[in-house]
């Protein structure tokens, strides 16, 4: 089955607001933990696995050749090229918090290379969108990242992940890089810090262990609004995503590296 990226768009967005639906309604009644996945702290709510069984009929039932990855285990092969990559709730352990930094993230791949993405920020109301070389938007109005202020001047977004070793290597690469930047921001969602940057909220972004369901559409939307995205291995062989402007691309690299986020020095 064929489809415009525009086609895709559309149905990820649509999806996307039910899915937003039912997690808001199901946080009013409560959440628990049902179950942990990485660590004890990686935790997983029956909203997650709920809002991706929706996306997943939403989806597949529009287009039962598609392929399909979720964060909760849905991994379905499909074998019309085109495979949504989705993350129910970016950001579970601010949502079981009440924390209103989450979001619910699908995007489509055509092939390996993600031609549509939605990050849709239920308690805020922001919605970002984006379709490969069409630019990118916020509630339908085009983005775009914020010109490079210089390293000093740059906010920063990070995340820890849950592992043990990883978030002791995140801390010290933190600790290195924070003198030499504005400051340092750790709010919980890989898939809205992309957006952040993205909208000019954030000047750029460092993390190791996000999946590729974190940041598939929020690295499409970032990459349309002016951004360089690049997802390097980190020593234990984790993903290590780096954003920023394009324009301050070279300058921002080159800080990872030197504060060590890949983590070579602990080798």
């Amino acid at each position: 089955m064929s489809a415009s990226d525009r086609d895709l768009l559309d149905l990820a967005v649509e999806t996307a607001r039910d899915a937003a639906r039912l997690v808001v309604g199901m946080r009013e009644q409560g959440v628990d933990v049902s179950g942990t996945k990485s660590s004890p702290i990686d935790v997983v709510t029956e909203a997650d696995t709920a809002c991706e069984e929706l996306i997943r009929q939403r989806l597949l039932g529009a287009r039962p050749s598609d392929g399909f990855l979720g964060e909760e285990g849905d991994d379905v092969a499909g074998t019309s090229g085109i495979r949504w990559i989705v993350d129910p709730i970016d950001g579970t352990v601010n949502y079981l918090y009440g924390i209103p930094q989450y979001a619910v993230s699908i995007a489509a791949a055509r092939g390996d290379e993600v031609v549509a993405g939605v990050v849709l920020s239920p308690v805020s109301g922001l919605e970002y969108a984006a379709t490969l070389g069409a630019g990118a938007t916020c509630n339908g109005q085009p983005i775009e990242v914020r010109r490079p202020p210089g390293l000093e001047q740059s906010l920063v977004g990070t995340g820890f992940g849950y592992e043990t070793e990883v978030r002791e290597r995140g801390a010290q690469a933190v600790a290195r890089m924070l003198p030499r930047v504005r400051d340092i921001r750790r709010q919980g969602s890989c898939a809205l810090d992309l957006c952040a940057v993205a909208s000019g909220q954030l000047d750029a972004y460092v993390e190791e262990g996000p999946h590729i369901w974190d940041y598939a559409a929020g690295g499409l939307i970032a990459i349309e609004a002016g951004a360089a995205l690049e997802i390097w291995t980190s020593v234990v062989g984790h993903d290590l995503v780096v954003c920023a402007p394009a324009l301050g691309w070279s300058e921002f690299s080159d800080l990872v590296l030197a504060c060590d986020f890949l983590g070579v020095g602990s080798a």
